[in-house]
């Protein structure tokens, strides 16, 4: 059963009624972050009942030391752990002394919490019954904002309704915190310095072994019905804390407010030593601005995100609120602003996975990244992989591979591997590939071709030269086997011939021959520069030929089908249709080694192929694939449901196309996995804009133009979404019963709808029928 108490609404996600039950994947969905920094939506007084506490600093980690039972040659050193940062958004209340806590008060009454999309701001309110008998109203206000990124800022007002009460406000910092997950129970910080002046205070710490400088700060003004006053307050600070605390005496039906100004400042942008007097930097800047003048900046900064991002439904409010929490969660997550961070798969919603880059990046995020902002956000992620390429080559080293090889880490912080499951870091090679794509993507989508000769070249050469040594010359078939690998679909391990890598495998080597043609041609100073750097000989080109050129494919002439890896029919093949319910998820019911046999696919694997190389092979062909495949697939990764819907879209299954629509965009919301309460799934959230644009849109670029087929499901009026192409800016609306396409920026440009030629001018709507 999936849950259902998210309200339905266009523009904000809301939960009426305190339930305790629910808290924790409520601190999930309810997450906020500005790209620097994030926090799941804990609440800022005490809180006594089962909480997951999180605050999460951009590109902070962690090495926690692998802990397997049985050690193999080649296994990463560390799993890079998403650091639980210093919390500063505590704000303990006392009332008469007796503290305010939802999981001790006789009752709570009108709770409603609220994150408003449109302008960035997660609140809270509510009526509650302390022990002492105090009734209080409490109504809470933050945001971190987009403008000032090392700052955010809560309003937390109390107002007492039955009697008068002395109120006190307890702001602190703590940087006494853990992380949900370690393998050790290792100490992650080392709190260096804690220090305190008039209404500020700092902690400043480093993290073990990666050596990490952050100062944590806060300052704090308070209130008597919205007018600033001045009130003497205690300090308490130990070796990992501090706190202040404002006592006030507050006559019934008083707001008592307190404004609480807190943050990061880390020394990745700052001198370490300066940190302190970097963040009161930041502190003078915003509280000059104010509470109020800040949430202006803001709601200005998420209209301007909004403007390209945004995407319209009309006629179907959960599909409208599942699209734009899932465009906002990925903004939230990442603004493109510094080119050593990524796009981790939980965001700064929680701690599993950890590591901050897998190659969903690449296979969905990029292609979200070209359309609803600039190319550079795009060739930034691109440049984040060629400034690895180095780690890449070692990694491959430490598995036997030599002359620059490169393998990607399926898990990293830094280029390093760090994902310790020997099925994934060894055998799930598919990544490297997809790394390849997202540079043909980006020259596809955006016709910079630059990015290639100056960096991208000496990627898909590594990338190339891995392929070539990981394949094995096999006498029996008279072609190049790939064995003992892993394919996206993670419910098989250990398989030969997973047919979506060996495809993979030879589009990588024919494309990287392709481009060293090309730039040898057109970039000859370039050429030249790579060739000499990487050692390129025409001798080992010819190998790597060979290898493309006899790649072999398991093919099933029965069913006309490329067969995900050998060996798949020998499975008993029960379709999912025909599995009790009782048994699913398969990956929390069934063992390990049940799943392994059985015919079951997590998400897209062989169709995983045909969604990146869709042009290779005919519609009829795709048709038949997805009849074969989609019958077995369970769809418990969050990357499943948004390919399947783009299929199923391209193959007019508008029905079937919706509801993997709802499933992809809802995901979270409605919880299908069961595991919302360990945080969100950020980088499949992509996939669902994919799921629109490419797949009820039809949004494609063939042959350098971009071309659209749209289709609309039968549950909606009409919808819209904007891309950025090529420094045109194109909006598409699709209605029942027409297409209409207006250029909002750029000069005339031709582009394709249904295969037909159609010249777009700016400010002129075109429709089509």
């Amino acid at each position: 059963m999936n849950q259902d108490y998210i309200k339905p609404d266009s523009w904000s996600i809301i939960e009426e009624g305190f339930d305790a039950n629910r808290i924790k994947s409520s601190e999930s969905l309810f997450s906020i972050g500005n790209g620097a920094m994030g926090q799941r939506a804990n609440f800022e007084e005490q809180y006594s009942g089962a909480t997951f506490q999180g605050s999460y600093i951009a590109g902070v980690y962690y090495p926690d030391k692998t802990r397997v039972g049985w050690w193999k040659n080649g296994y990463p050193e560390y799993f890079a752990k998403v650091l639980n940062a210093p919390n500063w958004i505590g704000i303990n209340v006392l009332v008469n002394g007796e503290s305010l806590d939802l999981n001790t008060c006789k009752s709570v009454e009108n709770f409603k919490r609220e994150l408003n999309m449109k302008e960035g701001w997660l609140s809270r309110s509510f009526s509650a019954t302390l022990p002492n008998g105090i009734q209080v109203e409490v109504f809470t206000k933050r945001f971190l904002s987009l403008d000032l990124d090392e700052v955010g800022i809560i309003n937390y007002e109390v107002t007492p309704l039955n009697a008068d009460a002395e109120i006190v406000f307890q702001p602190y910092l703590d940087s006494g915190i853990t992380n949900e997950d370690t393998n050790w129970d290792d100490k992650f910080w080392d709190t260096t310095h804690v220090s305190h002046l008039n209404n500020q205070a700092f902690i400043e710490a480093k993290t073990m072994k990666t050596d990490f400088h952050t100062c944590t700060f806060m300052e704090s003004k308070v209130y008597i019905s919205n007018k600033p006053i001045i009130v003497e307050h205690n300090v308490t600070a130990d070796s990992n804390h501090v706190s202040f605390s404002y006592a006030y005496p507050v006559k019934k039906g008083e707001i008592y407010s307190i404004q609480k100004f807190g943050g990061y400042t880390v020394d990745r942008y700052h001198d370490k030593s300066k940190l302190v007097k970097a963040a009161k930097q930041a502190l003078k800047t915003a509280t000059k601005k104010g509470f109020h003048q800040l949430l202006e900046g803001q709601k200005k900064a998420w209209a301007n995100i909004w403007e390209m991002a945004d995407i319209t439904i009309d006629g179907d409010v959960k599909a409208q609120q599942g699209i734009r929490f899932n465009i906002f969660q990925l903004n939230q997550t990442y603004l493109g602003k510094d080119s050593r961070l990524n796009i981790g798969p939980k965001g700064f919603t929680g701690e599993k996975y950890g590591g901050s880059t897998y190659w969903d990046t690449e296979a969905y995020c990029i292609p979200f990244y070209m359309a609803t902002k600039n190319q550079n956000v795009a060739r930034t992620l691109l440049e984040y992989r060629y400034n690895h390429l180095e780690k890449a080559i070692e990694n491959a080293e430490k598995l036997g591979f030599k002359n620059g090889a490169a393998l990607y880490p399926m898990v990293t912080m830094n280029g390093e591997e760090c994902h310790n499951e020997w099925e994934i870091t060894f055998e799930e090679i598919h990544r490297n590939g997809a790394i390849a794509f997202a540079i043909y993507n980006y020259h596809r989508f955006t016709g910079d071709y630059s990015y290639i000769p100056e960096k991208g070249l000496e990627v898909l050469i590594g990338i190339a030269r891995f392929w070539q040594q990981r394949a094995t010359y096999s006498k029996d078939k008279s072609k190049y086997v790939i064995l003992g690998v892993t394919g996206p679909n993670e419910y098989e391990n250990n398989v030969n011939n997973n047919w979506y890598t060996n495809y993979l495998a030879k589009w990588c080597i024919d494309y990287t021959l392709e481009q060293i043609e090309n730039v040898e041609e057109a970039y000859a100073s370039d050429f030249a520069r790579i060739a000499k750097k990487v050692k390129l000989t025409k001798k080992e080109l010819a190998l790597w030929k060979a290898v493309s050129d006899n790649m072999y494919f398991p093919y099933s002439e029965k069913h006309q089908v490329y067969l995900q890896q050998d060996g798949f029919l020998d499975k008993e093949l029960i379709s999912v249709e025909d599995l009790p319910k009782s048994e699913r998820p398969i990956n929390q019911k069934w063992s390990w080694d049940r799943i392994l046999r059985s015919p079951y696919i997590k998400q897209a694997d062989v169709l995983q192929g045909f969604y990146f190389f869709e042009d290779q092979f005919t519609e009829e062909s795709l048709e038949r694939h997805f009849d074969f495949y989609e019958p077995f697939t369970v769809h418990e990764s969050s990357l499943s449901p948004c390919v399947h819907s783009i299929q199923a879209a391209k193959l007019g299954r508008m029905e079937q196309a919706y509801t993997f629509y709802l499933r992809t965009s809802r995901l979270d919301l409605d919880d299908y996995n069961h595991e919302v309460h360990e945080g969100l799934h950020i980088t499949s959230m992509a996939g669902t804009w994919m799921s629109i644009v490419e797949g009820f849109g039809g949004m494609r670029v063939k042959d350098g133009k971009l071309s659209f087929s749209t289709k609309i499901p039968k549950q909606w009026k009409g919808y819209s979404f904007k891309v950025n192409f090529r420094d045109h800016v194109l909006k598409v609306n699709v209605t029942q019963e027409q297409t209409y396409f207006e250029m909002l920026c750029g000069e005339e440009l031709e582009i394709l709808c249904n295969d037909k030629p159609l010249v777009l001018e700016s400010n002129v709507l075109k429709a089509v029928s």
